[in-house]
C-alpha cells in the first residue's frame, strides 16, 4: 500500500517525516510494471529527448493499455530478460466521469481530486494522452463548460478525439502542441491539470511560464508529477529508459516548487505525496559500487506529488 504525507506548503522539511520517507528499495511494490532495457542509452539534447518521448508515447497510444509511465513495449521487451520495476499509479475506476478506453495507465496521481473544478469552467489538461483526465474534468464542468487537452504526440491526439466522439462530447477538444509553446490563448483556463507529464519536459521553466500565461487571473492548477529529494547521479539522469520511465527527468522537489513560484504562482502547496520505489538491483546495473554507496548514503528518494497553486488576480 502506498504511503502518503499530509498536506504541506513549500519549504516543509519532509525529511523529518520518517513514516513517509523512502529511498531506493530492494522490494519494489507490486503495483505497476515498468521495464528498462539492460542496454544503456543516453540522451544528448532537448530535441532528442522530445523525439524519443514522442516516439515512445506514440507507440503506447496504439496499445490497449500501458503500464504506468511506460509500457513494456516502450521501454523494453520482457522476453529479452529486461528488468521490471514497479511504480505507483492511481486507480480511476471509482471517479465520476471515468472512461476506461481513455485510461492508458500513464498517471502518477489524480490531479482532479484537488482541482476544485466547477460547472461551466474552462479546464486545460497538459499531456492529455487518450483523454483520461479530460473526461473526468468534463463530468465536472458539465455541458456549459469546456475542456481542452494538449499533447505533442499525434497518435495520442487521434486516440483522444476518437474517445471524445464515442462519448458524444462536443465541448472537449484536443490540440496538438508542446507544453513549452501551447496553441492556447493567454488567460484561457480557470483550471490547469497535468498528470505525470512535466517531468518529461526538458525546459520546465518555460513550461511553467506557459502554464502561467494561459491561466486566467484567479485561476489555479493541480499537477501530479515525479520529483526527487536529493540529486540523481548524472549516469541515471542520462539514461533514456529511465527518462521515459519518469525518473531521470525528475528534479529536486524544492527546486520544482521554487520554479513554480518563480513563474508567478502563489499559494503553492503539496497536497499529496506518495512513495515511488526504484529497486536497488536496477540502479546497481548503471552505477559503480562507490557511486551506488554514495547514492544510498545521501538518501536520494523519488516521490509522486500532487501540487496546487493559483495565479494572482
Amino acid at each position: 500500500m502506498a504511503q502518503e504525507c499530509a498536506t504541506a506548503s513549500i519549504g516543509t522539511a519532509y525529511r523529518n517525516a520518517p513514516t513517509c520517507f523512502s529511498t531506493f528499495s530492494k522490494k519494489p511494490r507490486n503495483r505497476v510494471n515498468h521495464v528498462v532495457n539492460k542496454k544503456i542509452k543516453t540522451m544528448k539534447n532537448q530535441k532528442e529527448i522530445k523525439e524519443m518521448v514522442r516516439e515512445k508515447y506514440g507507440e503506447i497510444a496504439t496499445e490497449s493499455k500501458a503500464s504506468g509511465c511506460c509500457s513494456t513495449s516502450c521501454c523494453g521487451d520482457e522476453s529479452g530478460g529486461d528488468e521490471i520495476f514497479n511504480l505507483v499509479t492511481e486507480d480511476y475506476k471509482s471517479i465520476e466521469g471515468y472512461a476506461e478506453e481513455a485510461d492508458l495507465g500513464l498517471g502518477c496521481g489524480t490531479p482532479t481530486q484537488f482541482a476544485k473544478i466547477q460547472t461551466g469552467q474552462t479546464v486545460v489538461d497538459l499531456g492529455s494522452g487518450a483523454g483520461n483526465d479530460c473526461f473526468v474534468a468534463r463530468n465536472a464542468v458539465g455541458a456549459e463548460g469546456k475542456v481542452i487537452g494538449v499533447d505533442m504526440t499525434p497518435p495520442m491526439i487521434a486516440k483522444a478525439r476518437e474517445n471524445a466522439s464515442k462519448l458524444n462530447y462536443n465541448n472537449v477538444e484536443f490540440r496538438l502542441g508542446e507544453i513549452e509553446n501551447m496553441p492556447i490563448a493567454e488567460n484561457t483556463a480557470d483550471v490547469i491539470l497535468s498528470n505525470c507529464v512535466l517531468n518529461l519536459v526538458p525546459d520546465k521553466e518555460k513550461a511553467f511560464a506557459e502554464i502561467y500565461r494561459i491561466t486566467k487571473p484567479g485561476g489555479h492548477f493541480s499537477i501530479s508529477d515525479i520529483v526527487v529529494e536529493g540529486i540523481l547521479p548524472e549516469k541515471l539522469q542520462e539514461l533514456a529508459d529511465l527518462y521515459i520511465g519518469c525518473v531521470a527527468g525528475a528534479i529536486d522537489q524544492n527546486e520544482y516548487l521554487q520554479m513554480v513560484q518563480a513563474a508567478g504562482f502563489e499559494h503553492v502547496e503539496v497536497q499529496k505525496k506518495t512513495m515511488f520505489d526504484v529497486p536497488d538491483e536496477l540502479v546497481e546495473k548503471y552505477l559503480s559500487k562507490e557511486e551506488f554507496a554514495q547514492l544510498k548514503a545521501e538518501n536520494v528518494a523519488v516521490w509522486s506529488i500532487t501540487v496546487t497553486g493559483s495565479k494572482p488576480v
